[in-house]
């Protein structure tokens, strides 16, 4: 009876479990979602608990790691993110005029139509758009191996001719995934850029952001995020683009260095911070050779279990 009682007090109700399942597969590590919520399934044990929390969780993990899907015919990619969503389930792909229909909790598109007129720019704008796309395209071709870009009008695509202001956003993805060799990993990138016609100037605002996970023998993430801000003259489209890709290549560039820069330095800067300046035997820690000391032949020599 007091089993019974103590099972009733710690059993979580359909709301809990949701809500739950939902955290786990939202901060599922790149690409590893599908994994997640595989185990996530067997372990609840509540088909419909685990249907209402992928209902929720999915959408709002694949907008916010801005994943690319193909279109079922292979002619082109959809990136699914907040900017080019137009309803639930259909997102636009600027750079074919088309729009994809996409399984979220399946992570595929499994149909696409032609864009309709009110969802795409006027000529004005789809020449600015159109010239961003291209030269950003050389940029992330070279920068980024399996990276995919995409250039959306957010504010202004009614404008037909100089005088109004508008508003581009560069989305860049990159995905790096070997679960076979125990590391995932994700490049994202957001650069609003607002055309400014009556001050004749152009302000890029960026965000980047970086997540790795590695999970050989252990369980390490990196999540890491920078913003920036920039400006540049109103140009005409080629001109105007040609500057905004230098401007996102030296930010991201910029970037990428400092990281490398600060992890390369951990061994030398954060690591030495975390332990004591002098430990209990008051010796210094000789950093220089830490290879005269090893955890595993001095256990086993104090344990005597030595083979």
């Amino acid at each position: 009876m007091a089993d019974e009682e103590e099972h009733q007090e710690t059993e979580l109700s359909d709301n809990q479990k949701i809500d739950i399942a939902k955290w786990f597969l939202l901060n599922s590590p790149p690409g590893e979602i599908q994994y997640v919520a595989k185990d996530l399934r067997s372990v609840l044990r509540d088909d419909n608990a685990y249907q209402m929390a992928a209902s929720e969780a999915f959408p709002f993990y694949n907008k916010t790691h801005i994943i690319s899907l193909q279109f079922p015919d292979r002619s082109g990619d959809v990136l699914v993110s907040s900017f080019s969503e137009i309803s639930e389930a259909e997102y636009l792909d600027p750079r074919t005029a088309q729009v994809g229909k996409i399984d979220h909790v399946r992570q595929i598109c499994t149909d696409i139509r032609p864009a309709k007129d009110e969802e795409l720019p006027t000529p004005y704008i789809e020449e600015y758009r159109c010239a961003l796309d291209a030269e950003v395209c050389k940029y992330v071709a070279e920068a980024y191996p399996k990276g995919v870009c995409s250039v959306y009008c957010i504010s202004g695509k009614d404008v037909e001719e100089p005088g109004s202001d508008f508003e581009l956003v560069v989305l860049i993805t990159a995905t790096r995934l070997s679960p076979q060799n125990f590391c995932n990993g994700s490049w994202r990138s957001i650069w609003n850029i607002e055309f400014m016609d009556e001050l004749q100037t152009v302000e890029v605002r960026g965000k980047m952001q970086v997540g790795a996970h590695y999970f050989e023998e252990g369980n390490v993430q990196l999540e890491a995020q920078h913003e920036c801000k920039d400006s540049t003259m109103f140009q005409s489209p080629d001109d105007s683009s040609f500057s905004l890709a230098n401007i996102i290549r030296h930010h991201e560039t910029e970037y990428m260095s400092s990281l490398e820069t600060s992890y390369s330095n951990l061994p030398d800067s954060t690591f030495k911070d975390l332990r004591r300046k002098l430990p209990v035997t008051r010796t210094l820690f000789p950093w220089h050779n830490t290879m005269q000391f090893s955890l595993t032949r001095d256990i086993t020599k104090e344990l005597g279990i030595e083979k």
